[in-house]
Formats: structure tokens, sequence, C-alpha cells
């Protein structure tokens, strides 16, 4: 299994993402990832980055759809591969409803077949193919200028059964987030594997985004789970996701401690994050991605980096 990072907070100064991408050129993470961010674009700042000298692979994971055609995103994504030489993994997710709506005025009538068009289009501009296209959601016509870039792969941020699978049909990788080690293994892997195999494609990759801390003197599990991922358990999106696997939350702050109990969020000593990270190897996920925003938002960048610095030491 590949064990990389994640950007844990958006920043508004790009050197502070520079102590996150050393992590990535000269210690043991393979990637650095973000998420959708609105206050340095995330392309931006890799390309900053390589800019200064560190050019790293990276990770989008997930932006999101209703913010830039898929025309945009294939530009974006390959010249981030462009600028670093590095390659770029590229998802896309829809977002929620009422973002949808915020931003386009009305929301998806099917963000399934929203997601289908996308992909596949920016998947098709990649390859450098003339995309000529006429979908419910999205329309296309064009190609992108010929360049050599390295590798860029394009996924999809994957919640429940139905994108699960149609990751498999048409991804090159599967990102999850908040999804506890047994439902991926039970659910969420089956679905992505066994839609790849229907649709005579290789095994699709999946990439757990996994928010952890190590437990030191001054800290709470209870309130650095809830600065991480307390805004996701409040959407009903992630709430429908968590009630698949068994676990109900209604956004309250010790809802989190379910999360923490079923290995959802990680903390505890270096040994017990390693462990936890293992049930995740074990259930079929090809990557993982350590996420350590609440250390980030209650103790700082310095301490955020440490703690990263110490597991990815010891796994």
């Amino acid at each position: 299994m590949r064990y990389s990072l994640v950007l844990p907070v958006p920043i508004i100064r790009p050197e502070q993402a520079i102590p996150f991408a050393g992590l990535v050129r000269w210690g043991r993470a393979e990637r650095l990832w973000q998420g959708q961010t609105e206050v340095i674009d995330n392309h931006q700042l890799v390309s900053w980055l390589a800019g200064i000298g560190l050019r790293v692979p990276s990770g989008f994971g997930v932006n999101l759809s209703p913010l830039r055609s898929p025309y945009h995103a294939a530009v974006e994504a390959r010249s981030t591969a462009l600028a670093t030489g590095c390659s770029v993994i590229a998802a896309y997710g829809p977002g929620s409803v009422d973002f949808q709506r915020g931003v386009m005025g009305n929301p998806y009538q099917s963000p399934l077949t929203a997601t289908r068009e996308y992909v596949t289009t920016v998947r098709a501009l990649l390859n450098g193919e003339l995309v000529a296209t006429e979908g419910e959601c999205y329309s296309t016509t064009g190609r992108l200028v010929p360049a050599r870039s390295a590798e860029v792969r394009v996924g999809m941020g994957v919640l429940r059964t139905k994108m699960a699978a149609l990751a498999g049909q048409i991804a090159d990788d599967a990102i999850t987030w908040l999804c506890p080690p047994t439902y991926l293994s039970d659910v969420i892997v089956p679905q992505v594997w066994g839609a790849s195999t229907q649709a005579g494609r290789d095994r699709v990759p999946v990439t757990a985004i996994i928010p952890c801390a190590v437990a030191r003197e001054g800290r709470r599990a209870r309130d650095i789970a809830f600065e991480a991922i307390g805004m996701h358990i409040q959407l009903p999106h992630y709430q429908d996701t968590l009630r698949d696997a068994n676990i109900e939350v209604t956004g309250k702050t010790e809802d989190v401690d379910k999360l923490i109990d079923a290995g959802v969020f990680l903390y505890g000593t270096i040994s017990d994050i390693r462990d936890g990270l293992d049930r995740f190897s074990r259930a079929g996920v090809d990557e993982v991605v350590l996420n350590v925003a609440g250390v980030a938002k209650g103790f700082g960048l310095r301490a955020a980096s440490r703690d990263l610095e110490e597991i990815l030491d010891a796994v």
C-alpha cells in the first residue's frame, strides 16, 4: 500500500505548503493531495511549488465539477503535469446539492449522469481525442493542443455504491472519504472491482483519505476529530454514506466518537495508527492519504507536519 498526505488546511500564503511538499519531495510520502479550495487555487499552488524547485506528484481529491467545465478541467490537470514534470491524479465529484444550486443556479438532475459525462470527457481530452459530445449535463466540442506531459489520471470521488460502480467502469482511480474499512471491504471495493471486471478493464485502484492524529498531552480525540470532520458529518450526503455503513450521525460533536470507534478517524499512538492503516490495506485500499486537518486547525501547521512525519516514518 502506498502512503501519501493531503495539505491539511486551505492556506493563505504558499510558503505554508513547503513543509508538506517537502515530506513528498524528500520524505516518505508518495503524493501531495489537495481538496477543493476557495483560497489559493490548488493547481496554482502546485505550480508555485514547482517554481521554487519543489516538483512533486500531485493529487486533487476531489475537485468539484460545478466550478469548471470538463475542457477547463483537462487543461488545468495537464498544465499541472507540464509545470511539475510529475504525475497527477485529478479526481472530480459533484459536491452537495446545496453547493450545486449555489454555483450553477440549479442542481444536477442526476449527479451520476453529470459525473459520467464529466469524467468521460476529461479523460478523452487528455487522451488527445477530438471530443464532440451532446450530453444531458455537459456538451463539449474540441481537442487539447497537443503537448507531451507526465501521466494524468482521472479519478472520481466515491461515497456510495452507484458512484463506486461508475468509477470501476470509467475512472482511473476511485477516491473515498469518511468510509470505514469494513464498508470499504464489504461494499465499495467489491463494487469498484466488479464493475472494472464487467467493463473488461484493469482493476481500478482505490484511494482512501483518512483523518488521523497522534495522541499527545493536551489533546482530546473528540475535539480533534470534530475539527477535522465535523463540517462533513452535518451534510446529508455524508450522513447517508455513514448510514449505509451502519453509523448514524446527526452532526453533533459527540457523533465523532462513533467514527473513532469504527476506525474512520484514527487516533492514538503511532502503533495504534499503523494498525488502523493496516485495516484499510486489508480492505483492498491501494493508497492511503493521511489527513491531519484536525491537528492543523487546533495546534498549527508545525504540529500537523510533526504528526505526518512520525506516522510516515512508522509505516
